[in-house]
């Protein structure tokens, strides 16, 4: 997912988007310590695409605090 992506979500969907792809992203690692995956960077693209939703969250709380 792209960081334009990312900001034509609203609000609501975004933070829905967001545990559902905390939760892939534990099962992945779980999966993966069991047998490892065929590629592992699927969890290191995991984890970027889950930063990006939190720095995507985080500045429109600030933008609306303001």
């Amino acid at each position: 997912m792209k960081i334009a992506e990312i900001r034509d979500l609203a609000t609501n969907e975004l933070q829905e988007r967001l545990d559902a792809e905390v939760k892939a992203y534990e099962q992945k690692k779980i999966n993966h310590s069991i047998s490892p995956l065929d590629s592992p960077a699927v969890i290191t693209q995991s984890r970027k695409i889950i930063a990006r939703m939190k720095t995507e969250l985080r500045k429109r709380e600030l933008t609306t605090n303001k």
